[in-house]
């Protein structure tokens, strides 16, 4: 797996994602302050839920719009033998049973990728495996949080 390969799905995914939201959110602002919204009495707060509905979508939209241009400033360098894992590391660990592909992103946790046929995970250092494994090296084992043992197999 090429380390500009698995950078650019992710990114491709993220923008994706940010153009269905930005749509919904622009549906969203019109939907609140549509006039044929308008409360009918008191008790009506279409347009109350309808405000919340867009500022949050909003909020989703900033926070997209972060994390594509935080996944663009990851440097598509290879990664110097022994250096320790850190922001645009991906990271191969190895447990008993499987392996684990991680690309330690400074957003977007939890997003997936697949690319050649392996699932990749982005996880960020504020998370508790993101935690566990920043700055660690190539080789080392380790207990996740989840409790599995695992040892870092691939570092790029």
């Amino acid at each position: 797996m090429q380390k500009a390969a698995i950078l650019e799905t992710f990114i491709l995914q993220l923008r994706t994602e940010l153009q269905s939201l930005t749509r919904a959110a622009q549906d969203a602002f019109a939907a609140a302050t549509d006039p044929d919204s308008k409360a009918e009495n008191k008790y009506d707060t279409r347009t109350l839920e309808a405000s919340y509905v867009a500022r949050g979508q909003a909020q989703r939209v900033a926070e997209l719009q972060q994390a594509v241009a935080s996944f663009e400033g990851l440097s598509h360098a290879p990664v110097q033998p022994g250096s320790p894992i850190a922001l645009g590391s991906i990271v191969t660990l190895q447990s008993a049973d499987e392996a684990m592909h991680c690309l330690v992103a400074p957003f977007a946790g939890g997003t997936e990728i697949v690319v050649e046929g392996q699932k990749i995970v982005a996880i960020t250092p504020a998370s508790s495996m993101g935690r566990c494994i920043w700055g660690r090296r190539l080789h080392e084992p380790m207990t996740l949080p989840s409790g599995m043992k695992v040892k870092i197999v691939g570092h790029q």
